[in-house]
C-alpha cells in the first residue's frame, strides 16, 4: 500500500466511522492532483489531495477550490458529495478531500457495453454534458458559497494576455499563427458576458457516465473552477466534440471520439441547448470557439516545450509536435466561423 495513502486509515475510522477501511486504488484523473479509492465493506470513498513531492507553495489551493466549489453545488449540479475535509493536522500531513464514490465512467473513444449499440447513446450523452455545463453556469458568480473565487472582470482579456507572455518568453518553435490569432482575439473581444461559476476544464472526459445508460452520473475534477465568463467552458466543452474538425487527424482525435461517428448530433446543436436553458445568446460563439482552440494550443505548448528541452519524454508530449499546429489551424477556422 501507498504510504501516503495508508495514513488516511484512521482518518476514515474517525471522521465516517469505518470499521476496517482498506486503500484499493489509485485513480487517473485531475491536473494536478492524485485520486485514491477506499473500501470498507459495501461502503466506498474517493479521497483527493495533491503530491507531497510537489514544490509549488500554492499547490494546497486546488484541493481548497475543489472543496469549496463542491459544497456550492451539491444538489444542483451532479458531482460527487463530500464526505469531509482534512486539514493539514490529519494523519497525512497536508489537506485533503474525502468524496463520495461515483460508480461511473470516464469516456474517451470507446461507450460501455451495455449500450454501445444503442442508436443516440452519444447524441444523449452529449446533450447530458450541456446540461451539466447549463446547470454549473446557473450559479451565479455573486452567490456568497462563491466569495473570493476569483476575479471575473475582465476575464478574457487577463488570459490572452497571461498566455501571450508565457508564449513570447518561452518558445522553442516558430508558430506565427499563435501571435496572430492571439491578437486577433485581443482586438476582437465581445462585450463582457455576466460571470458564473465556470468549472475550467469541463469536457465529457471529466465526466462520469453510468455504465448501464448513456446518463451522466457525476461532473469531477473542480480544481480549475473559478468565477468568469462561461463562454469559455462552452467553447471548451464542444471544441472536440463531433466529426466536423478542421484538422485531419484531428487534434487529440482519441478525446470525445465517441462523437465522430456520422449523423452524431453537432456542436451547433448543443449550443442551441446550452442557449435555451441558460438563456444566454450564442451571438459570440464563433469568438469563443477559437478562443478555446487558441487558449489549449497556448497552453499545452509549455509541455512540448519540456519534451524539446529534454525536461519530459512522453507520448503525449511527442505528439504535441502536431496537436499545437492543428489545434491553430482550427482556431483559424472557427474565428472565420467553420466549426
Amino acid at each position: 500500500m501507498d504510504t501516503d495513502a495508508e495514513n488516511i486509515l484512521p482518518w476514515l475510522r474517525e471522521n465516517l466511522g469505518w470499521e476496517a477501511p482498506q486503500f484499493t486504488a489509485a485513480l487517473a484523473g485531475g491536473n494536478s492532483n492524485i485520486t485514491w479509492r477506499f473500501d470498507s465493506d459495501d461502503q466506498a470513498c474517493v479521497v483527493r489531495t495533491f503530491p507531497a513531492e510537489t514544490i509549488s507553495p500554492t499547490a494546497h489551493r486546488g484541493i481548497e477550490r475543489e472543496f469549496k466549489v463542491l459544497k456550492a453545488v451539491e444538489g444542483r449540479v451532479r458531482a460527487p458529495r463530500v464526505l469531509g475535509w482534512g486539514g493539514a493536522e490529519s494523519g497525512l500531513g497536508r489537506p485533503f478531500l474525502c468524496l463520495e464514490c461515483i460508480d461511473g465512467v470516464a469516456i474517451t473513444d470507446t461507450l460501455p457495453d451495455a449500450y454501445a449499440d444503442l442508436p443516440g447513446a452519444a447524441d444523449k450523452l452529449g446533450m447530458e454534458m450541456v446540461d451539466q455545463l447549463a446547470a454549473i453556469h446557473g450559479i451565479e458568480a455573486t452567490e456568497p458559497a462563491l466569495e473570493g473565487l476569483g476575479r471575473p472582470e475582465n476575464f478574457l482579456q487577463r488570459q490572452l494576455d497571461r498566455w501571450l507572455k508565457v508564449r513570447r518568453d518561452t518558445g522553442v518553435r516558430e508558430l506565427p499563427a499563435l501571435f496572430e490569432l492571439g491578437d486577433w482575439l485581443h482586438s476582437n473581444i465581445p462585450p463582457e458576458a455576466p460571470a458564473s461559476l465556470i468549472h475550467g476544464d469541463y469536457h465529457l472526459d471529466n465526466t462520469l457516465a453510468s455504465r448501464h445508460k448513456p446518463e451522466i452520473l457525476a461532473v469531477i475534477d473542480w480544481e480549475l473552477s473559478t468565477v468568469g465568463d462561461p463562454y469559455t467552458d462552452l467553447g471548451l466543452a464542444l471544441m472536440l466534440w463531433g466529426d466536423s474538425r478542421a484538422a485531419s487527424p484531428p487534434a487529440f482525435e482519441h478525446l470525445q471520439s465517441i462523437s465522430r461517428v456520422p449523423g452524431t448530433i453537432s456542436r451547433r446543436d448543443l449550443a442551441q441547448r446550452w442557449s435555451a436553458k441558460t438563456g444566454r445568446s450564442i451571438d459570440h460563439l464563433d469568438y469563443y470557439m477559437a478562443f478555446a482552440f487558441w487558449r489549449l494550443a497556448a497552453i499545452v505548448e509549455g509541455a512540448y516545450c519540456l519534451y524539446v528541452d529534454g525536461k519530459v519524454d512522453t507520448e503525449y508530449a511527442r505528439k504535441l509536435e502536431y496537436n499545437v499546429p492543428a489545434l491553430l489551424k482550427e482556431a483559424e477556422q472557427a474565428a472565420q466561423g467553420n466549426w
